[in-house]
């Protein structure tokens, strides 16, 4: 897929509030820190679509990117930030799940992972609560630049055991990095092999 144009739309509070469900949508989400702007800039081919940050916490809201004008990229706030309220952790927990669980044209969730460290608890939980309600998702590792061959291996191979333990099999997984602009074409046709599948609701 040639992403021709990407244009900011709207960002809102409440999957209620989001532009009409009548194309189909791609979600991004990860732990804060994760890469998740740098990725999704790295995928559109425009360094500025998402706002990127040293500070972690910066998505707030639920942004909505027209690619190509057929389908939408939708960049979620990351979950488990600890440098917020629990009163602000509990509205983005509820901000996310409810889009994801209630968004109809929601084809499928991209979870970032950091390949360099272990999954951590808060992403298993995410996942595990992505597969009890039996919505698609699939997992993206980014910043494996960072690494040797044979530690994206070890971490890999790690990642995926810690899955099989109570995962019959195992989602897509993307290996990606940002600064090396690796990963962005396996992504993008994912996107578009799915969302032909997408029917209006």
């Amino acid at each position: 897929m040639i992403i021709e144009t990407a244009q900011f739309i709207v960002s809102n509070t409440d999957h209620s509030k989001c532009p009409p469900p009548i194309k189909p949508e791609f979600a991004f989400i990860g732990r804060s820190n994760v890469g998740k702007s740098s990725l999704i800039n790295m995928i559109t081919g425009k360094k500025d679509l998402a706002m990127t940050s040293s500070k972690p916490g910066k998505t707030q809201l639920i942004n909505h990117f027209e690619i190509n004008a057929n389908w939408y990229l939708v960049d979620l706030p990351g979950y488990g930030y600890a440098r917020v309220s629990k009163v602000k952790r509990a509205k983005f927990d509820k901000m996310i799940t409810g889009y994801i669980s209630m968004r109809k044209n929601l084809v499928c969730t991209f979870v970032l992972l950091d390949s360099r460290i272990p999954i951590q608890k808060m992403d298993i939980e995410f996942l595990e609560w992505l597969g009890l309600n039996e919505l698609p998702f699939a997992i993206v590792l980014t910043k494996y630049d960072k690494l040797s061959q044979s530690e994206l291996s070890k971490n890999l191979n790690t990642i995926k055991a810690t899955l099989l333990e109570d995962w019959a099999e195992l989602p897509p997984i993307f290996i990606t990095s940002s600064e090396k602009k690796r990963g962005a074409e396996d992504i993008l046709k994912f996107i578009q092999e799915n969302k032909q599948f997408f029917k209006i609701q």
